[in-house]
């Protein structure tokens, strides 16, 4: 995940790197078997009949020839520069137009159009005014190139001449080198075309390698692979900073999370509780310290493998492009359709699905945003892991849906090991072992009750959530 949060990785630039670095292969590939050893193959019989006919004039077509791919190299160092700065400005347009597309409902409701579309074409004119200074560049070099072959052409000329007054040449022979002559010249004015476009379509190539290269990079997956995985979790001074941030998110994390016990973090937004899951999960690695699960350091499981026994429920979840039935078996793409309505039921999805005109076909991205994140938990149930990490998982559910989904949870939630963040009162209190952290720290720890009577930073929190709720109001009610 570090790759992909990376400030030059972005989903836009990304697309651009890749679609525009296969795109340059390709056309590399084909300049290369199609054009440029025809054109080499040509201009080298021609010198080699030049050089047949006549030695010294061979050698002054044979002397033109690496002038004027010096001043093609040279050229191609003016532009090397311009050119990454039209690759950024092209992936900077593609972010721009994706986040756009991404944020089309705020930059609506806030009548933001204007300022998009001022960014937009501030980009465009860079990209523009970036193009237009590599014409001028290149019509430049263009221009001085063909003033040398044409200085070729013109000793041949004299050359011949000179041979033909001396006696050594008839005058047909002038003709003939100088056809000879544009035999060599012709293929290399098109070799300069196709050099040209080989250094501007390396330009892409070399960050589409780079996405290539960073797996080997990110993917650090050990074989450890036990059977069972029990979920017993061991934080040891664990540090942690997110990449292109200065700033440390987790400072000296020390934790036990037990198996088969209910574990919940509790804290601020920005606290780190969402970050500590991101680590448990093996998304990240810590800066320092040791992640132990079982017994052995997080480093050593196979990351596939370790993946595939825990159930993540975010507080908002990735809905796929299909059908209500296509979203649920992600978590087990082997289930059958009576696995999955079984883990809609559990997530109490099933009647809805089926009250619609085509039940579980219906295109996921139609339902509304509480219904998407029962496909979420409907996954976990599906998968049916040892581990469970929930991530505020009923935040954006109404209040039945809520406490459905809570009897569901209570439910899966015995004989497995579960992390939960919550900001609701009823998830947390029943947990077996409570984290409180504040500014990136483990503050607290220990079961609701004990804490409640630290009158620390959690009973503060505790009591702003028993605010929030009414609770006072809530109980005069049901007096």
């Amino acid at each position: 995940m570090a790759f992909f949060i990376s400030g030059g990785n972005r989903p836009g630039k990304l697309q651009t790197r890749i679609d525009r670095g296969i795109e340059s292969l390709t056309r590399l590939i084909q300049n290369f078997f199609i054009d440029i050893l025809p054109l080499f193959a040509n201009s080298l019989v021609a010198l080699i009949v030049m050089f047949n006919a006549n030695f010294y004039v061979g050698l002054v077509a044979l002397c033109i020839i690496p002038v004027y791919f010096y001043v093609s190299r040279v050229q191609a160092q003016k532009l090397s520069g311009s050119r990454h700065t039209i690759k950024e400005l092209r992936e900077n347009k593609s972010q721009g137009i994706l986040s756009i597309l991404e944020s089309i409902n705020v930059i609506k409701s806030f009548i933001r159009e204007d300022i998009e579309s001022e960014k937009q074409m501030n980009l465009q004119n860079s990209l523009t005014a970036t193009q237009l200074k590599t014409r001028r560049i290149s019509f430049l070099f263009d221009g001085f190139k063909t003033f040398i072959e044409q200085i070729g052409v013109v000793l041949i000329i004299i050359l011949t001449v000179y041979f033909v007054l001396e006696g050594d040449m008839t005058i047909g022979a002038i003709m003939f080198h100088i056809l000879l002559s544009n035999n060599v010249s012709a293929p290399i004015r098109q070799l300069h075309r196709i050099y040209d476009e080989m250094n501007n379509a390396l330009i892409y190539p070399e960050s589409f390698f780079e996405v290539l290269d960073a797996r080997h990079q990110v993917e650090d997956s050990g074989s450890y692979r036990p059977v069972p995985v029990k979920g017993h979790f061991s934080l040891r001074q664990v540090n942690f900073t997110y990449p292109d941030n200065e700033v440390r998110t987790l400072h000296h994390i020390n934790m036990e999370i037990m198996p088969g016990r209910i574990t919940a973090l509790v804290g601020l937004s920005g606290a780190g509780k969402s970050t500590l899951i991101n680590l448990l999960d093996k998304f990240y690695e810590p800066d320092s310290g040791e992640i132990l699960l079982d017994g052995v350091s997080l480093k050593e499981y196979d990351t596939e493998y370790l993946r595939d026994h825990i159930g993540l429920v975010l507080q908002k979840n990735h809905i796929f492009n299909g059908t209500i039935e296509e979203n649920i078996r992600y978590g087990n793409p082997h289930a059958s359709m009576e696995d999955v309505m079984e883990a809609a039921g559990k997530s109490f999805l099933h009647e809805q699905v089926m009250s619609l005109p085509d039940g579980y076909q219906t295109s996921a991205l139609a339902l509304s945003g509480g219904q998407q994140q029962k496909i979420a938990i409907a996954r976990m149930f599906l998968k049916d892991p040892p581990v469970i990490f929930l991530d505020e998982p009923t935040a954006s559910l109404d209040a039945v849906s809520t406490e459905q989904i809570k009897n569901s949870l209570d439910a899966i939630k015995q004989n497995r090991t579960v992390v939960i963040i919550s900001h609701s009162i009823s998830q947390i209190i029943d947990s077996d072992r409570i984290y409180v952290m504040e500014g990136g720290q483990i503050v607290e720890s220990g079961t609701h009750e004990s804490l409640y009577r630290l009158q620390g930073t959690y009973k503060e929190i505790f009591d702003a959530m028993a605010r929030s709720l009414n609770l006072d109001k809530i109980s005069r009610t049901f007096e």
